[in-house]
C-alpha cells in the first residue's frame, strides 16, 4: 500500500495563498496520473486539479482555474498545490492521491486549509 501524507494546510485571510505538499510513501509515483480533491464541512469529496505523470498535463475544476497550480517533482515523489487568491468557499480539508484512485493507494489524513473573510 502507498502511504499518502497531505501538509501545508492552516488558516489564511480572504486573497491570501497556501502551498499544500503532498508525500509519497511505499511507491513511486511517477509513471502515474496525480490529483487533488478537497471535502467541505458537509459535502462530498470533489476534485480540485489533475497533473499526468510527466507534468506535462494539468487539468482544474471551474471553480479554482486561474488560481491554483498543481506541480510534482517526481524525483523526491511529492505534488504540490500552490493555492492563490483564496476564497472562503476554498475552506475543505485537502487530499491528494493518484488519479483516478487506486486499492492500492490509502488516502491521508488530508490538510485542513481555512480560508476567513
Amino acid at each position: 500500500q502507498v502511504q499518502l501524507v497531505e501538509s501545508g494546510g492552516g488558516l489564511v485571510q480572504v486573497g491570501g495563498s497556501l502551498r499544500l505538499s503532498c508525500a509519497a510513501f511505499g511507491r513511486t509515483l511517477s509513471n502515474f496520473g496525480m490529483a487533488w480533491f478537497r471535502q467541505a464541512p458537509g459535502k462530498g469529496r470533489e476534485f480540485v486539479a489533475h497533473i499526468n505523470w510527466s507534468g506535462d498535463y494539468t487539468a482544474y475544476a471551474d471553480s479554482v482555474k486561474g488560481r491554483f497550480t498543481i506541480s510534482r517533482d517526481n524525483t523526491k515523489n511529492m505534488m504540490y498545490l500552490q493555492m492563490n487568491s483564496l476564497k472562503p468557499e476554498d475552506t475543505a480539508v485537502y487530499y491528494c492521491n493518484v488519479n483516478p484512485p487506486s486499492s492500492w493507494t490509502n488516502w491521508g489524513q488530508g490538510t485542513q486549509v481555512t480560508v476567513s473573510s
